[in-house]
């Protein structure tokens, strides 16, 4: 028996869909998933930015993930859900297409991006992609995911 087996590394990650694709980020970043509620556009924001809520009276930024992968916007649905992430006590919110579930992996089954995906800054946050038997899985960095400086700005151009 190989003694290094029972000491694999796991990962824990939250997953959720954009179109057909599954994402996943790492669980202990996630505080909570919310279902959608009224976003308070942010004039002048970035267009990946959606807005801001109210959550339990903290004003909470929300950002499209869809315009941030650059992806093509679809219309909010039922299963639509915003994920309220903390980034290092930078508190913001994603719309994602709906939420899967809580998804545990050995450290091996996830590979770094290739280096083709990392080159391009608008894919920096690409963490890495995990292999199931049935797809793969794109693993988000969430630190890299919004700009702080904008934030910092006001949440400016």
């Amino acid at each position: 028996m190989d003694t290094n087996a029972a000491h694999t590394d796991m990962l824990q990650f939250v997953t959720f869909n954009l179109g057909k694709q599954k994402y996943a980020i790492d669980i202990l970043k996630v505080q909570e998933i919310n279902n959608l509620k009224e976003i308070t556009p942010i004039p002048n924001a970035q267009a990946y930015l959606e807005g801001a809520i109210n959550l339990r009276g903290k004003v909470i930024p929300v950002l499209n993930l869809r315009r941030r992968l650059h992806l093509e916007d679809q219309a909010l649905t039922d299963l639509s859900k915003i994920v309220i992430v903390d980034l290092n006590g930078l508190v913001l919110g994603m719309i994602v297409d709906s939420v899967s579930d809580v998804l545990r992996l050995p450290s091996e089954t996830v590979e770094p991006a290739p280096p083709v995906v990392t080159g391009k800054s608008r894919s920096d946050f690409v963490l890495g992609i995990a292999k199931l038997s049935d797809m793969l899985v794109i693993i988000l960095d969430m630190d890299k995911m919004i700009d702080r400086t904008d934030l910092q700005r006001g949440v400016v151009r």
